[in-house]
């Protein structure tokens, strides 16, 4: 046997030792997932008790007890432990839908989907330096949004999936063939249209449309398209992501997209479909550094879609400080450099550095999702209230777009 079939037959060898390392890897996951969600290996939403219910729809919690006691609306469950009332998101919804019902002058205020002059929102997460806090950013923005009663489709356009992952879906395993964005963007006959491909999440109004490593297929078949002047369905490749999420327009009023780390076709078909866009940046200098050389890159492309007769049209575009340490010097001066550079196009509030994101993270789980009293309270208030002031800041961004106070 020569030296080179030796090579081959050795079970270590580098592509065998790494196929093996992804199944193990793989199987292992699986296991943790059914070990933290019994029994159907599923992740659930937590209830809410009656003073969070409160907060997130403007309803008082003592009419909030005269709803339950004169059986108007939905009827709370009683947590084992101490007899409190506690809601689910589903129900949370009823009682928005029951308030606006009765109150038909404020039923923006308690159920506040888009009205029929207000445009689709598409607001995509993007940065092409991994470790910006794109995906998290993502996460709890489509979250916090789909509490505060918006309907919400969250697409995952990143190849490692980690969007869908959070969202409970693992991607090898969960997600099969033709069953990402892909499907509905592809060029040949097996193209699905959008609406076979969401899916729905344990967040009540919240879908998800999930990703994993066929993603891919499109960086590899554009170019191939264009390079024979095919156009598939019709457009200019970088229309063709808009065109297909304007096909559920009439179910949401806001998609979340989580871009790829890198600038390819469909971060540069994201950044066109955009509404509004939030560039996620870790203030470092390496960080900064890179944004410098995807804000060069990015605007040669966007000098492409002008030549080719389009532009694009954003309601904002702001940078977002992530894993924002305000005690540490370094970032500190970057911050400051930042916002003298670019003043108001730097959303105010940042999203702070906090072990309880990091302790979150290993449940598979965002701030909105933990239970009470799992994370120490004062680490995660802090985390938490920062977290909600970033995603409110975004949300007013939102809502100014569409003409409301």
């Amino acid at each position: 046997m020569t030296q080179t079939a030796l090579e081959t037959a050795r079970p270590d060898d580098a592509g065998s030792k790494i196929r093996h390392h992804a199944h193990v890897l793989s199987s292992q996951l699986q296991t943790m997932r059914a070990t933290m969600y019994p029994p159907e290996a599923r992740k659930k939403l937590r209830p809410f008790l009656t003073h969070e219910v409160s907060k997130l729809t403007s309803i008082p919690e003592s009419t909030l007890k005269l709803l339950s006691q004169a059986g108007r609306g939905p009827v709370p469950d009683r947590q084992e432990k101490n007899n409190h009332r506690v809601y689910t998101l589903r129900q949370i919804n009823e009682l928005r839908a029951t308030m606006a019902a009765e109150r038909p002058a404020d039923a923006l205020r308690f159920l506040p989907h888009r009205r029929a002059n207000e445009h689709l929102q598409i607001v995509a997460i993007a940065n092409f330096k991994g470790g910006s806090a794109k995906t998290t950013t993502a996460v709890h923005l489509s979250q916090y949004l789909a509490l505060q009663g918006y309907r919400v489709l969250a697409v995952d356009l990143d190849p490692q999936a980690s969007l869908s992952a959070m969202f409970g879906a693992q991607p090898e395993i969960d997600i099969g063939p033709n069953e990402t964005i892909y499907a509905a963007l592809r060029y040949d006959d097996d193209r699905r249209s959008l609406k076979e491909v969401i899916r729905e999440t344990y967040f009540e109004g919240l879908h998800l449309i999930p990703g994993n490593l066929e993603v891919m297929e499109y960086e590899h078949d554009t170019p191939r398209i264009l390079a024979t002047r095919q156009s598939g369905a019709g457009g200019v490749f970088f229309e063709r992501l808009r065109e297909v999420l304007h096909q559920v327009e009439a179910d949401y009023d806001v998609i979340v997209l989580d871009t790829p780390p890198s600038l390819g076709f469909l971060t540069l078909g994201a950044i066109y479909a955009a509404t509004g866009m939030i560039v996620t940046v870790h203030p470092a200098m390496l960080d900064v550094a890179s944004m410098s050389q995807f804000l060069l890159m990015m605007s040669d492309l966007t000098d492409e879609i002008n030549k080719a007769g389009a532009t694009l049209a954003q309601d904002f575009f702001y940078y977002l400080l992530t894993r924002h340490d305000p005690i540490d010097k370094p970032q500190t001066g970057m911050v400051t450099l930042l916002r003298h550079l670019f003043g108001s196009d730097v959303l105010v509030p940042t999203a702070i550095a906090s072990t309880a994101i990091e302790a979150a993270g290993l449940a598979k789980q965002s701030l909105y999702e933990v239970e009470p009293g799992a994370i120490r309270r004062e680490t995660y208030r802090r985390a938490r209230d920062a977290m909600d002031e970033v995603n409110a800041a975004i949300l007013e961004l939102i809502t100014t777009s569409w003409g409301r106070p």
